[in-house]
């Protein structure tokens, strides 16, 4: 159960109130497993490399990462919509922008092929143990260097940034060389099963 008390020094980390342009864009590891991994078990789908849900707790590393002292400006888990959603969701309505790169947001080869063959965007999939957060520039390291070691196995990344183009907006840079608009995800990609 999640019981606790929100302490008023970390009360903006849900609000996303101090986002600044030049902020950057981290997720603490691979996404989509899940979802893929949930796919796979229903339609009986034998991968050739194991493929095993993310869930995890996410509670020690998140209070590691508060206690270190990084300037932590918003976070938020990506189950429901993925992390498009959470994306469109954090610069909807407001002064700033996103703007993300396809090549650095960590997606493993077996969730990108499957996701290929069922028409798919992995950017939309539910994780259930990864974590979005938006630092200052000056942090960005750091949290990089806690995560991986507080979590052995993540592959944390940088993917972006907060931006004064596009106002109100995600935009990510494709591995191709153009630009799309992330929007929200309408309706159910694949129906949950937690």
């Amino acid at each position: 159960a999640g019981i606790g008390l929100l302490s008023q020094e970390q009360k903006h980390i849900s609000t996303g109130s101090g986002i600044k342009p030049e902020d950057v864009i981290i997720v603490n590891g691979y996404i989509g497993d899940h979802g893929i991994a949930v796919l796979g078990a229903r339609e009986q789908i034998h991968f050739e490399e194991e493929l095993v849900s993310d869930c995890t707790s996410l509670n020690h590393l998140i209070q590691t990462l508060i206690k270190s002292g990084i300037d932590i400006k918003f976070m938020r888990d990506l189950t429901r919509g993925g992390l498009a959603t959470v994306l469109a969701e954090m610069s909807e309505n407001k002064c700033y922008g996103i703007n993300v790169n396809e090549i650095d947001i960590p997606v493993r080869e077996i969730v990108k092929g499957t996701c290929e063959i069922f028409g798919f965007d992995p950017l939309y999939l539910a994780n259930e143990g990864k974590v979005l957060m938006v630092v200052d520039q000056s942090d960005a390291q750091q949290a990089i260097q806690v995560i991986a070691k507080n979590a052995p196995h993540a592959e944390p990344a940088i993917i972006g940034k907060i931006t004064t183009d596009y106002p109100g907006k995600s935009v990510m840079n494709s591995i191709v060389g153009g630009r799309r608009i992330i929007d929200k995800m309408a309706g159910e990609m694949l129906p949950r099963i937690c």
